[in-house]
């Protein structure tokens, strides 16, 4: 049986399908975790014995030779609506289940109008996607390694003539030049009293100085999956006070990584780390979660934070990145992505979390 069959079994059975139902996949990671389709534009309509791909005439011969399940031509959401309606009268299902998150409101609306019955489908495609199979596991660890790589060759060059774009544009190709498919996301490159301490700083233009912490988060795109890695450096000479903030977070990872494991909530990870921060009264500057899954989707489940009602279980795979942020001062950040095994968990990241002092150029 085929990987894309297991997991729409898979599915079925999580849903308990019967002859009367049927689901209507809108999320395109999920049509592309079901199916193996990587188009842009399309449904995936599964009832108790079929699978239909609704697409259109732009992916429609890709989506034949992507996948093993009937594809279905449609050129406008109309169209596709149509051809969802067809398909539950050929199925007799009064029931459709959806994915209340990824639809408008109109999208809504003209599917009530079609269906007796619309039931959310919730977290269950999310949580189905968790545990990553062999295949998913080997393309995440070459993302990783593709972003490790990327970040040791341009970390020697980093110095005050470059900005945080030139630093951003250098990782970029050189993830591409290793093998990647691109960026995992828009990578930050962060520096200074002031954008260092925003955790989801864009890069801009300013130059780099002499005393900056420059934190650096990173990741690789590998036939649709991600890597997450995060590191921060000092540029010359770093204070006692931001070497110190350092090693708190230092500390705090390293707490944080040894207590993800099956069976654990993923808040505990979570309150592993902040106890850090508490104990050095300085938990007011951890501004997020501790981590989050990464897979076909860059943050999903589950999701390591104080409100998270996850339990970790073998094959997550999840960041443990806590930080610490005050604007004036700068900000820290060490992230490492990591798989739960059998044997408690893995880091897959290999870069080392020793504070690297980056030498500036000497003045004349």
């Amino acid at each position: 049986m085929s990987v894309s069959a297991l997991r729409v079994g898979r599915l079925r059975e999580m849903l308990a399908l019967e002859a009367n139902v049927s689901v209507l996949v809108t999320d395109l990671n999920d049509v592309r975790y079901l199916t193996g389709f990587t188009g842009s534009n399309g449904w995936l309509l599964i009832t108790e014995s079929t699978v239909r791909l609704i697409t259109d005439g732009r992916y429609t011969g890709q989506a034949r030779a992507q996948t093993e399940v009937d594809v279905v031509e449609a050129r406008t959401i109309t169209e596709m609506i149509t051809e969802v309606v067809a398909d539950l009268d050929r199925s007799h299902s009064t029931r459709l289940m959806f994915q209340s998150s990824q639809l408008t409101v109109d999208l809504f609306d003209r599917l009530k109008s079609v269906s007796d019955r619309l039931d959310p489908i919730g977290s269950r495609l999310a949580d189905l996607r968790r545990a990553k199979d062999p295949a998913e596991l080997a393309a995440i660890e070459r993302a990783v390694r593709y972003a490790d790589r990327a970040l040791a060759d341009v970390c020697p060059s980093i110095d005050d003539s470059m900005t945080e774009k030139d630093v951003r544009d250098e990782l970029e190709y050189r993830m591409r030049k290793h093998g990647a498919d691109g960026p995992s996301y828009d990578t930050i490159v962060a520096s200074g009293p002031v954008n260092s301490a925003l955790p989801h700083h864009r890069p801009s233009s300013r130059r780099l100085e002499e005393g900056d912490l420059i934190v650096i988060d990173v990741g690789a795109l590998v036939d649709g999956y991600h890597s997450d890695l995060t590191r921060t450096f000092a540029l010359g000479r770093c204070s006692e006070t931001l070497r110190d903030r350092y090693e708190i977070v230092r500390e705090a990872q390293r707490r944080g990584v040894n207590a993800v494991r099956a069976g654990v909530p993923a808040r505990e990870v979570d309150a592993v780390c902040r106890e850090v921060f508490r104990s050095h009264d300085l938990e007011d500057d951890f501004v997020h979660g501790t981590g989050h899954g990464v897979g076909l989707v860059i943050h999903e489940e589950p999701f390591l934070g104080s409100t998270s009602t996850a339990i970790l279980s073998t094959g997550d795979v999840v960041t443990v990145e806590p930080g610490l942020y005050r604007v004036g001062l700068g900000g820290v950040r060490i992230e490492d992505l990591l798989v739960v095994d059998e044997n408690g968990s893995r880091v897959l990241s290999t870069f080392p979390k020793d504070l690297i002092c980056l030498p500036s150029r000497p003045t004349i």
